[in-house]
């Protein structure tokens, strides 16, 4: 019994003995993801876009029914990396945003045209604008608001 606890013992030893690669960890690493990784760091280092906006709401009184109303919110990026909107959705389809694809660079500014189209949508209206961002938000929602005279019957 001694002798194949022995054996067992020395077959395990050796086993743990041969695993063992003499080749270092730092052969392993590719210096490509380690560039990468150290860039992506440093732009998290810089903290989130922040954003600016020199109205969240706007009030376009009363038109008739039918009217196109137009708007442009100025988006400012005041954080200290780009500012990216990867997206805006309109609460209807009724309202359709343009927003910049292009990221915006700390201290400048773009433009979200909005355009709402109020036929077929009588009285009081608001209808919103979701950007979806790379704010620490996420996200930002502009409105409109406004009555809308009806059609005379």
């Amino acid at each position: 019994m001694k002798k194949i606890s022995f054996l067992f013992a020395l077959l395990i030893a050796s086993t743990f003995m041969v695993s063992c690669d003499s080749g270092s960890a730092t052969t392993k690493i590719n210096k490509a993801n380690l560039d990468n990784a150290k860039s992506r760091d440093a732009e998290i280092k810089k903290g989130v876009a922040t954003i600016s906006l020199d109205k969240k709401e706007y009030d376009f009184g009363t038109v008739n029914e039918g009217d196109i109303v137009e708007t442009v919110f100025k988006v400012t990026n005041s954080g200290k990396t780009d500012l990216v909107i990867t997206n805006a959705t309109g609460s209807c389809g009724c309202t359709v945003p343009v927003w910049p694809k292009a990221p915006i660079k700390p201290g400048e500014t773009g433009e979200v045209a909005v355009k709402f189209n109020t036929n077929g949508k009588p009285n009081r209206q608001m209808k919103t604008v979701t950007l979806t961002t790379n704010t620490e938000s996420g996200r930002e929602v502009l409105t409109l608001r406004g009555s809308v005279t009806p059609k005379a019957k």
